[in-house]
C-alpha cells in the first residue's frame, strides 16, 4: 500500500518513537479479543484498531464494529450483549475489553453503515472502510467526546490518517457532499491547526516539521 500524505506527498519527516496512547498490556490483551472476535463472525472493522492496521502507529484499547444481524446473533450466542439504545448500538465485554457493536438500519453514522459496506478495504485479512471514510468515523467520533481523553485520542488518529493513512484529499470532500456533512471539513481544520500534543503522540516534535505537514494538509483542503 502506497503510504500517501494526502495526495502526492512522500517526504520523509524523520519522525522519532512514538507515543502508546494506551499500555502494551491493555493493547495487546485487546488485539487478541479482537483476533478472537475474527474467528468467530465476519465485520467490518473501525474505529482505532482499524486506523491502526492502515499506519501501523497508535494501537487501541476498544474493539469498534460494524456486523449484519446474522452476525450480531452469533455474538449473542457466546457473550453477553447489551443494547444501548441512545447510543444505537450494542455493547458487549470480552476478557473485560470493550466491544462497540454497530449495525446497518440502526446505527447513526455521518456515513451510514448500509453505505459503509460499499467502501471497503481488505487490511491483513480485516475488512475496514477505506481511509476517507474512516478518517470521517474518526471525525465523527471526536465530535461527540471532543472534551474527553479519549476525544485527544480521536484527534491523534485523524492526524496518524493523513500522515500515513494514504487519505486523499479530493476522494474525501467528495464524500463530504455526497453524504451532506461538509461541516467536517471546517473542524479537520481547526484539529489541524490547533494540533500540538497530537504530533507528539506520532513522534513528531520539532516545529519546523510539524509547520510544513500542518501547511501542507490544510493546502489540500482548500
Amino acid at each position: 500500500m502506497r503510504k500517501g500524505f494526502w495526495i502526492h506527498w512522500k517526504g520523509n519527516w524523520d519522525s522519532g518513537e512514538e507515543m502508546e496512547f494506551w499500555n502494551d498490556i491493555v493493547t495487546e490483551k485487546s488485539w487478541n479479543v479482537l483476533i478472537k472476535l475474527k474467528q468467530e463472525v465476519d465485520f467490518i472493522l473501525i474505529g482505532g484498531w482499524a486506523c491502526y492496521l492502515l499506519t501501523k502507529t497508535l494501537k487501541s484499547r476498544d474493539v469498534d464494529i460494524i456486523v449484519d444481524f446474522e452476525n450480531l446473533e452469533k455474538i449473542r450466542a457466546k457473550h453477553s450483549i447489551k443494547k444501548t439504545h441512545f447510543l444505537r448500538k450494542y455493547e458487549t465485554s470480552i476478557e473485560n475489553i470493550s466491544v462497540d457493536i454497530y449495525v446497518p438500519y440502526y446505527s447513526r453514522f455521518p456515513v451510514p453503515a448500509e453505505e459503509i459496506e460499499k467502501h471497503t478495504m481488505s487490511v491483513e485479512g480485516f475488512t475496514i472502510p477505506v481511509p476517507e471514510i474512516l478518517l470521517i468515523l474518526k471525525q465523527h467520533a471526536e465530535l461527540s467526546r471532543r472534551d474527553s481523553v479519549k476525544g485527544q485520542k480521536d484527534r491523534a488518529d485523524i492526524l496518524n490518517l493523513l500522515i500515513n493513512g494514504d487519505v486523499k484529499a479530493e476522494t474525501y470532500l467528495k464524500f463530504l457532499e455526497a453524504y451532506n456533512i461538509t461541516e467536517y471539513r471546517k473542524r479537520l481544520v481547526e484539529i489541524i491547526t490547533s494540533a500540538r500534543k497530537e504530533f507528539e503522540y506520532l513522534g513528531i516534535t520539532d516545529p519546523r516539521k510539524i509547520k510544513l505537514i500542518k501547511k501542507h494538509i490544510l493546502n489540500q483542503l482548500r
